[in-house]
């Protein structure tokens, strides 16, 4: 037997075998147009091209463990990573099913009953007004004029999530602010210490729809956790963000002890060819600043504590 199939054995073939065991024992629903079956080959073969930061197979990299919980964590949250919901990012020997902003807003819709999600900018000079009635937001004013739209100009993200069952609309408010700590805090790190985005990065280029996709992502999550009554759900849609959270943080102290300040890391969604994109360039850039370093100063930080 190869090693890709002995591979599969313990992991993939390991997963559909609990998800059964869930499903008979009345555990775990999926909505009628989903196929666990499907999503785990859809992983499957998209694990085989998955690598880690230094060009490594995930499939020789990662422990059988990690894998197969990233496999179950997508099925359980019923997430497809063919139809871009989710993906699997590599960190040390560990595998991680990160979900999307397409996933977050999937499982708004199935789960918690959402019917629209649509999110905007604000941008300087806009009329912008919202109130806040017994806790929840509201937007009750945005008039926007076409000289505002800038990237530069951007001073907030809302979204809203409209339901058909009666109740009234989420809306979640993030100022341009608490965008940047969120996107400050990955361990891509599109924004620099001073809070200002880096040239080149998608965020840069992009900043109106990473905006918005990070504001989609806060209100999904907080309307999902607060929605759904399944205990084995919720823990599968939680720990990839916590695991994510922890795995961010070893990584970041890894390459910054004796260096640089060190920030935490928060959630957003990346595509993968974003993700492979600003990794590479960061990667460059720290090999640059290495080389522009003095003999001592390279000496210094080579005999720091090893993290």
């Amino acid at each position: 037997m190869s090693n890709l199939a002995l591979i599969k054995k313990d992991t993939v073939d390991i997963v559909a075998e609990r998800i059964r065991a869930f499903q008979n024992k009345g555990e775990i629903h999926f909505p009628i147009n989903y196929s666990p079956e499907n999503a785990l080959k859809s992983a499957w073969l998209i694990l085989q091209s998955t690598t880690d930061k230094n060009g490594k197979p995930a499939l020789e990299v990662c422990t059988k463990d990690s894998i197969a919980n990233a496999l179950l964590d997508m099925v359980i949250q019923g997430l497809n990573p063919s139809k871009k919901q989710c993906y699997f990012v590599v960190y040390g020997n560990k595998l991680i099913c990160q979900r999307s902003y397409f996933g977050s807003m999937y499982l708004a819709k199935e789960m918690a009953g959402a019917k629209n999600i649509y999110a905007q900018v604000v941008y300087k000079g806009d009329e912008f007004e919202y109130e806040i009635v017994k806790g929840r937001k509201k937007v009750i004013k945005h008039i926007q004029k076409i000289e505002n739209i800038s990237n530069n100009n951007i001073i907030a993200a809302y979204c809203v999530i409209e339901f058909d069952d009666g109740r009234p609309d989420y809306t979640e408010i993030m100022t341009i602010e608490q965008i940047k700590q969120a996107w400050k805090q990955s361990i891509l790190h599109p924004v620099d210490e001073k809070g200002n985005i880096k040239a080149g990065t998608t965020h840069e280029k992009f900043t109106e729809e990473m905006a918005k996709k990070t504001v989609i992502n806060r209100a999904c999550k907080a309307l999902i956790n607060s929605s759904n009554d399944s205990n084995l759900f919720l823990r599968a849609f939680n720990r990839s963000d916590e695991e994510i959270a922890e795995h961010e943080l070893e990584e970041e102290i890894k390459e910054n002890a004796n260096k640089e300040l060190i920030d935490v890391e928060y959630d957003v969604d990346y595509s993968e060819e974003e993700q492979e994109k600003e990794t590479q360039q960061e990667e460059d850039e720290q090999q640059q600043k290495k080389q522009n370093k003095e003999p001592h100063q390279q000496s210094i930080i080579s005999e720091g504590p090893n993290f």
